[in-house]
């Protein structure tokens, strides 16, 4: 009675450890026909035994981590790809410029003309020396991962100083801002300078796309619109207008880091900044 026991015993413990090997060689397998092939379908074993499920559970978990890794390298490896293609281009035609008119400094003696060459090579060089600097603050903004001071900020304040600065900028595109500000008091805890940053990008961007309004409102909840009329967008470009190095168009002194760089500021701060089209108007919407 006992060894028949104890026969039936090991035979269920071999069958068990036959399983278990079964569903250790399934996983093996499964785990690595995942790696070779671009699939969401995850590891799936018939074994009932909980810990050989935890098991295939613990590697599924890993393999969309890793799937989530890879995707987000091929969209960078994408991305960095047409970041050297506009910054190469954005570089290379006012250096073509710059040559062009040094060909014609040596061609003629006549004064005028060489000053006029002169001229467009200093603007010209204003340009790179505008988009190099632009580079590098994007690059100390993206490896910057000390946590930033912060302070209560009067945000009424810092908006109104923002736009009278870019005040002289704004008219001599022909754009009056209309400004909606709650009297109510906003304040926020956060870093001055880069949340000046922010608003000056946006305000920058305004400028160049703007196509001859801007319309800025800061709510009582401390909700902050920048809100302009914006024909020729459509809804694919504004999903990319946060995307490094996007441009909607080919724009002087431009990167298309600008409202990139105000993203990555707005979410350190804890905040959010979305772009929402209507009409033929752009809305860009922060809250902090």
């Amino acid at each position: 009675m006992v060894y028949g026991l104890l026969g039936i015993i090991i035979i269920v413990l071999c069958l068990k450890i036959y399983l278990m090997k079964r569903s250790a060689r399934d996983i093996a397998n499964e785990f690595a026909d995942r790696l070779k092939t671009d699939t969401n379908t995850l590891i799936y074993i018939s074994s009932h035994d909980k810990d050989m499920r935890y098991l295939s559970d613990s590697i599924n978990k890993q393999l969309k981590i890793l799937r989530k890794e890879h995707l987000q390298y091929n969209q960078g490896n994408t991305e960095l790809k047409n970041a050297i293609t506009n910054v190469s281009h954005d570089i290379r035609t006012p250096l073509t410029a710059i040559a062009g008119n040094l060909y014609m400094i040596g061609k003629t003696d006549d004064l005028s003309e060489i000053r006029a060459y002169v001229n467009a090579i200093e603007e010209r060089t204003e340009t790179m020396k505008q988009l190099t600097e632009e580079l590098l603050r994007y690059s100390i903004i993206i490896s910057d991962e000390n946590k930033p001071q912060t302070e209560d900020i009067f945000i009424n304040q810092l908006l109104a100083e923002s736009i009278s600065s870019f005040y002289p900028v704004l008219t001599e595109k022909g754009i009056t801002p209309q400004i909606n500000m709650t009297d109510t008091r906003i304040v926020r805890n956060t870093n001055r300078s880069e949340l000046a940053r922010v608003f000056s990008n946006l305000l920058n961007n305004a400028v160049k796309y703007s196509d001859g309004d801007l319309e800025i409102t800061l709510s009582d909840t401390g909700e902050i619109k920048f809100s302009n009329t914006a024909k020729e967008l459509s809804t694919v470009e504004v999903e990319q207008l946060f995307d490094r190095f996007y441009t909607v168009e080919t724009a002087h002194h431009s990167t298309g880091l600008g409202l990139s760089i105000a993203r990555t500021l707005v979410e350190r701060m804890g905040g959010t900044i979305t772009a929402d089209y209507d009409d033929g108007r752009l809305t860009i919407i922060i809250i902090l």
